[in-house]
């Protein structure tokens, strides 16, 4: 069985990480994704799990907290500033059609899902 890539990120650009501890990976694309933060030039600032959102479980029913992996600012092309909250999963959890008969990638998926709904009930809410 394969060890999963895990690790402290060791920053090159410092000032643009607005975390409060250093990065940690999970997998190797979160590795790759905090690279692309750090040395992308038109990532300004940029944070891994410095975000807590609650929300409530529909399997479970409890309450708990949803910690997205990423929170960037970036510039686009024409120089406008946006931010976004960013996840990092393997398309077996996110895209329906790649979800196979297992019953762990199903779960993962209406979770994911009801994340992604409760980020655009935030967003929609304070706009």
């Amino acid at each position: 069985m394969g060890r999963f890539a895990q690790g402290k990120f060791t920053l090159k650009n410092p000032d643009k990480y607005i975390g409060g501890r250093t990065p940690t990976y999970r997998s190797s694309w979160e590795f790759a994704f905090m690279r692309m933060c750090d040395q992308n030039d038109n990532i300004t600032k940029w944070a891994s799990e410095a975000i807590r959102i609650p929300y409530r479980n529909p399997f479970t029913g409890k309450y708990t907290i949803y910690v997205p992996d990423f929170f960037i600012v970036y510039n686009d092309k024409t120089g406008n500033q946006h931010v976004e909250l960013i996840e990092v999963k393997p398309a077996n959890h996110t895209f329906k059609n790649q979800l196979g008969n297992s019953r762990a990638n199903k779960a993962h998926y209406v979770v994911n899902k009801l994340n992604g709904q409760q980020l655009e009930h935030i967003v929609n809410k304070k706009a």
